[in-house]
């Protein structure tokens, strides 16, 4: 009976002993909380695994630091905890877990079935479940064949995860363009605010493109730059005559300049975020010294300090990570996916619309209290998210974070004091992303046209 306890001291129950100060929380809410913390946790290990500062500090400040490692058989300098390797294997465990819980959960649609209690609670257990599971990665026999087989998995999946949010985005530029205009039907007042949030967000693109015209080119030389910043601006610029073209209009009514403005102003960033992951160019100057070009030189200056960039950079980029899992982790999210989407006669306007509660569970709340923090049963008629594809995304992530961390193909020297430096298969890998998103975007514009005969709803 105490482990029954102790097992379910970290979800819901954990939030009635908080102090009643603290706002009510969802139960769905508590259990993704829980979920995402454990995901943070172990991505934490991980850089804390690939950072070679926290290792010499490690050998410096901990004594029989040899004896130690030779004790639970880690290698004379625990060798065998830090590096690529070991990343791989961590998140190799935490990988399965999530894994496991997809498998699990598949077709849940009652809150009150068995292993819906599983799901929604026994953290305990399931906090050493995870860590046994990144523990055991160590006790694979034949490391050499699992490292290199892992590999390819992890960068399949990891690739799975960045197209996942591409297409996410392309719906959440439809959802949005749709649920403004449904408002312009009845009030004037959305047409003045998307024509407001286009011009802004065109605003943003091109002041970006210009920026980058300015900072990360010169005459002589940064060809790759000039090329690509041509490049892609001038997808932005083709993307929005397509959806603008009488064409596409005559078939798809709520195409419009918004969706295009988004998509233009996410080719941006990644651009820019491309163009700074990029190795840099170095040539000699008229005293035979090797200077860095095609960068902007306030960024030079800021690099100085590593750390400090590392570490934050680090924290945003995973920051980014944990959001995209959790909001692409919704009822509507998953549906979109599988091309289901809401009618325009039941779109209702709204200034926050992506920040709909999931499903119609706040009808009938059942509100808890126990003398700390409120806790709201909030799927009292059925889950208000989809269990199996929440665990499938974390899947993911963890695949996306294992790479992202180890520099996908340049693992055998990557170092997280060294994550911003630069190497080519990450500038690549945005870069294509990039492109793959325009691709996206314009096919839902052109499949009408191509498609005649078949429903497309976006």
């Amino acid at each position: 009976c105490l482990t029954f306890q102790l097992a379910c001291c970290c979800g819901t129950a954990a939030c009635s002993l908080c102090c009643k100060c603290c706002p009510k929380i969802k139960q769905s809410t508590s259990t993704r909380f829980m979920y995402a913390l454990y995901f943070i946790l172990v991505t934490i290990i991980c850089c804390v695994m690939m950072s070679t500062t926290v290792a010499n500090e490690m050998k410096t400040h901990i004594p029989f630091y040899k004896q130690m490692c030779k004790g639970i058989q880690a290698g004379e300098m625990c060798e065998k905890l830090v590096g690529y390797s070991a990343v791989y294997k961590v998140c190799f465990g935490m990988a399965c877990f999530f894994f496991f819980f997809f498998l699990f959960t598949i077709k849940i649609n009652n809150s009150k079935s068995c292993r819906a209690y599983i799901h929604n609670g026994f953290w305990l257990i399931k906090l050493i479940v995870l860590a046994a599971m990144c523990s055991g990665a160590f006790f694979i026999p034949d490391q050499d064949t699992f490292l290199n087989a892992w590999r390819y998995v992890g960068a399949t999946g990891g690739f799975l995860f960045i197209a996942i949010q591409l297409i996410l985005l392309v719906e959440f530029a439809h959802k949005w363009n749709k649920n403004w205009t449904a408002g312009a039907n009845h009030k004037q007042m959305w047409n003045g605010l998307l024509a407001l949030v286009t011009l802004m967000l065109y605003s943003i693109a091109a002041a970006a493109l210009v920026l980058m015209a300015l900072f990360y080119t010169r005459s002589e030389g940064c060809m790759y730059n000039k090329v690509l910043i041509g490049v892609n601006g001038g997808l932005c610029l083709l993307v929005s005559l397509v959806a603008i073209s009488p064409c596409v209009q005559n078939r798809q009514p709520h195409s419009g300049l918004l969706q295009s403005g988004v998509i233009s102003c996410y080719v941006m960033y990644l651009t820019f975020s491309a163009l700074s992951s990029k190795p840099p160019e170095t040539i000699l100057d008229e005293n035979n010294r090797n200077i860095t070009i095609c960068v902007p030189e306030f960024s030079q200056g800021l690099h100085r300090d590593e750390n400090l960039v590392t570490g934050l950079g680090t924290t945003i980029l995973f920051g980014c990570i944990l959001y995209s899992c959790l909001t692409s982790t919704t009822r509507a999210s998953s549906e979109a996916l599988r091309g289901i989407y809401a009618t325009a006669e039941t779109e209702v306007a709204r200034c926050c619309f992506c920040c709909v509660p999931d499903g119609d569970a706040d009808t009938e709340e059942h509100v808890e209290k126990r003398g700390g923090q409120t806790v709201v049963y909030d799927e009292k008629k059925g889950t208000v998210y989809s269990y199996a594809y929440f665990h499938f995304v974390f899947f993911l992530a963890s695949l996306y974070v294992m790479m992202t961390v180890t520099h996908w193909f340049h693992y055998e020297s990557a170092q997280i004091e060294k994550f911003f430096t630069g190497t080519w298969s990450i500038f690549w890998i945005k870069m294509v992303s990039c492109w793959v998103c325009v691709c996206l975007y314009l096919w839902t514009l052109i499949a009408p046209l191509c498609c005649p005969t078949r429903e497309f709803s976006v």
